[in-house]
């Protein structure tokens, strides 16, 4: 019998979840994904086709959304992923309260969602490498590329990054916030998360991905998968990065 029916990836952007999802579905665990990442209950009614179909109350609707998030992200396996990022938490650990009146803690509600419950921290220790890539992906709007090249992940028409250096200070400083919000929570749930540090993710995506098998309690050699995403990392980055420890 499996040890968990459920995983959360607890992150923040541009740690490295688009390539921990990705070789979880590969290694056929789940479907993880950002199930709740808009903070708006009409973005998730619209996000799994419920929009409009008159529910009678707020928890109704709550119920059959939470419903369609966990066919989503389980899929055809026998194992529910989630990928939650700190910025949007609040408002879905408010809405799991709706649903669950009776229990007193994030996590007992989110056993209750999504049964037994592996929880991971997924972090990045290099803030200013982490903080260059955020506002890199948000001004080219490129987030992922496939491991051919081929773009993945656009959200706006290309256009040639500059170089802001309030911009990444200040990114910098909200990552290591969003680090530490899932640290202090972690710890007021009573929570020992499984930890991931996207520098060694990327060093040997396979050992981690064993790890967090293993963690699961399934067979570490369905680890053998290609990674299906590329670095974006290039020439501007470590540009900035050191014009940014320049000016320091």
């Amino acid at each position: 019998m499996a040890a968990f029916d459920a995983f959360v990836i607890c992150t923040s952007p541009r740690s490295g979840s688009t390539l921990l999802c990705g070789l979880l579905k590969a290694a056929g665990q789940g479907r993880p994904a950002s199930l709740f990442h808009e903070p708006s209950l009409a973005a998730w009614l619209q996000e799994y086709g419920l929009a409009g179909q008159g529910f009678a109350s707020e928890v109704e609707a709550l119920r059959a959304v939470f419903a369609a998030a966990v066919a989503e992200g389980r899929g055809a396996t026998d194992i529910f992923g989630l990928r939650l990022q700190r910025r949007s938490f609040g408002f879905f650990s408010e809405k799991l309260r709706l649903l669950h009146p009776g229990l007193n803690s994030d996590a007992a509600r989110m056993r209750a969602a999504f049964g037994r419950v592996l929880f991971i921290h997924l972090t990045r220790g290099d803030k200013l490498g982490q903080a260059i890539s955020l506002v890199k992906a948000q001004q080219s709007g490129l987030w992922h590329r496939n491991a051919d090249g081929s773009e993945l992940e656009r959200l706006a028409p290309p256009q040639e990054p500059v170089y802001d250096r309030a911009e990444i200070a200040r990114m910098q400083a909200e990552l290591a916030g969003f680090d530490q919000d899932w640290l202090d929570w972690f710890a007021a749930e009573g929570l020992a998360p499984l930890r991931i540090r996207y520098e060694d993710l990327s060093a040997d995506p396979r050992r981690e991905l064993a790890r967090v098998l293993l963690a699961l309690g399934r067979d570490p050699a369905a680890a053998d998968v290609a990674p299906p995403v590329a670095k974006l990392a290039d020439a501007v980055s470590r540009d900035w990065a050191a014009r940014f420890l320049a000016e320091s």
